[in-house]
């Protein structure tokens, strides 16, 4: 429940961060303008696709939130047996950071008006992205050999099902990265792809924290759980 709390308290400060930058704290019906003119010219509305995409983002934090959850609920039971952190994983959370770093170069390069700087932003950012999903891969192949398997316990099933979900999500965001790569392909103007790139790059950013805190629970669940409790303490 704690660590629930903590996720859910995050996501919420994430979310109110996302819409005041998107410009959804602004009160234009205290206005004394006319409608038409409360939107100055030139100035885009807030696309609907950006929207949905924080939408989205709210619905897949909540389902992670509830697996961990639900992972530190039953780690306490008496047959929890943890099993050992593969050192890949380090790896692997330094190329998704290299990965998000790449796609936040990109939408600069896209505002700048630089096409090759999108086109190398986004071939870096897809690249590391399959790179960490390989490395991932061989962290489950170095656990299935080494004995722990879904079946063998709840912790390994718990890991397996975490790092899947997770996994799934990135190559949902390489489909939709791959969408923005045709555009660019195909000449589409700049503030198309502009939105096809800003629209990759928070997702991307969104991934990265969501695998942070999910390699700290399933690193240090122990500790985080106490962490948080103590955090929480003074607020009861």
């Amino acid at each position: 429940m704690i660590v629930t709390l903590a996720v859910f308290a995050g996501l919420a400060a994430v979310a109110a961060w996302w819409l005041v930058q998107q410009g959804l704290a602004e009160k234009p019906w205290l206005g004394t303008q006319p409608a038409a003119e409360l939107v100055a010219p030139g100035t885009p509305r807030l696309p609907t696709a950006k929207i949905g995409l924080g939408i989205f983002l709210a619905v897949a934090g909540l389902l992670l939130s509830l697996i961990v959850s639900s992972y530190v609920m039953r780690m306490e039971m008496a047959d929890w047996r943890p099993l050992p952190r593969p050192a890949l994983l380090w790896a692997n959370t330094g190329v998704l950071v290299l990965s998000s770093l790449a796609l936040h170069w990109a939408v600069r390069a896209a505002r700048r008006g630089d096409r090759a700087g999108v086109q190398d932003g986004m071939v870096m950012g897809g690249l590391t992205a399959l790179l960490f999903l390989a490395g991932q891969f061989l962290a489950w192949r170095q656990l299935s050999a080494a004995g722990y398997r879904p079946a063998t316990g709840p912790a390994d099933a718990f890991f397996y099902l975490i790092t899947a979900v997770h996994g799934l999500h990135l190559l949902g965001g390489l489909v939709a990265l791959g969408r923005a790569g045709v555009k660019l392909a195909r000449g589409a103007p700049m503030h198309v792809l502009r939105l096809s790139v800003e629209l990759c790059a928070t997702y991307w950013h969104f991934l990265l924290l969501a695998w942070l805190c999910l390699f700290a629970v399933l690193a240090y669940a122990p500790s985080v759980t106490a962490f948080l409790a103590l955090c929480i303490a003074p607020f009861r």
